[in-house]
């Protein structure tokens, strides 16, 4: 393991004090022997850390340290110390009677550890008995796109092979999160259990697009339908509607169907459905309708392009 205490640290040498606090904090939730006991490369790893903590915390120490004056032992401390006596060194975060904040933070949980740990009884020692709250326990549930819409509810197997029933709130995104509070990991002692947070992942729909609240779906529609107009049908999230294809219609003329659309997150209402019109040719072109086209042509020519730069 390196000696140099930026690299133990895994910061660089620019690093600010609050980089460096952070990244000893990291490892001391890591590698805390009290919670890995038994797991010797864990200990060393703290070890590692909590002394290259110790020399780079103080700004006269590090200056020192940067301009070669002194070894990464600090000269005068022994290389080799025992994380009890980091645990309770001016400055560290885990000392006994150190601050702390939300329970939720783990930096604050390992500041609450190390406050219960006492020296009295047998062997001079007295250790508490540890409570915390359970890890966060992270899933992906994939649904379809009507469930994400509509919502529903659906059955999601843990590791531990028990099913919990997930229920999906109408209009709920792709990428967005469920949390069930207690279905996460036992917690320590006495501590509540963490939640089960369920990350959803939404299929794709063979016609229909979300964008927001609204939903897109492109209908195609016939020569004769386009010049002439009239209704046609139209499929909707709600299922299939008649829809009025105006006289003269062009590809990419959008018709809006007002509130076929997502329910709106915190109301009621619901967005629109966008109707994209799409002129199809039929698949065979036959003579009666090219000798239609070429006398249309001949007697009614327009340019579609005029006005467009050459």
């Amino acid at each position: 393991m390196s000696d140099n205490p930026y690299t133990v640290l895994g910061v660089s040498k620019e690093a600010s004090a609050a980089e460096i606090k952070k990244a000893y904090r990291r490892i001391a939730k890591e590698c805390h022997p009290d919670l890995k006991p038994g797991d010797a490369e864990a200990e060393a790893k703290f070890k590692a850390a909590a002394a290259a903590y110790d020399l780079l915390k103080d700004p006269e120490t590090r200056a020192k340290f940067d301009r070669g004056e002194i070894d990464a032992s600090g000269q005068e401390r022994p290389q080799q110390q025992y994380y009890r006596e980091y645990a309770e060194a001016a400055g560290n975060p885990y000392r006994s009677g150190a601050e702390y904040g939300s329970p939720d933070d783990m930096s604050d949980i390992f500041a609450e550890f190390m406050n219960r740990r006492g020296q009295s009884g047998f062997g001079g020692q007295r250790t508490h008995e540890f409570h915390a709250p359970g890890h966060n326990l992270n899933y992906s549930l994939q649904i379809s796109f009507l469930d994400s819409v509509f919502g529903a509810s659906q059955k999601l197997t843990l590791p531990d092979g028990d099913r919990i029933e997930v229920k999906i709130p109408a209009g709920i995104a792709d990428g967005q999160t469920i949390r069930l509070r207690g279905k996460g990991a036992p917690g320590y002692g006495e501590g509540p259990p963490g939640d089960a947070l369920v990350t959803v992942r939404v299929s794709e729909h063979p016609l229909f697009k979300r964008q927001g609240d609204d939903i897109h779906v492109t209908l195609p529609i016939t020569i004769d339908e386009a010049v002439l107009g009239g209704k046609v049908p139209a499929p909707t999230i709600d299922g299939r509607v008649n829809v009025t294809v105006p006289e003269g219609t062009s590809s990419g003329k959008t018709l809006r169907l007002r509130g076929k659309g997502v329910k709106k997150r915190g109301s009621d209402k619901r967005g629109d459905q966008l109707i994209e019109l799409t002129v199809v040719m039929p698949d065979r072109i036959d003579d009666e309708l090219k000798q239609f086209m070429q006398d249309w042509r001949t007697s009614h020519a327009y340019d579609p392009r005029k006005g467009m730069p050459s």
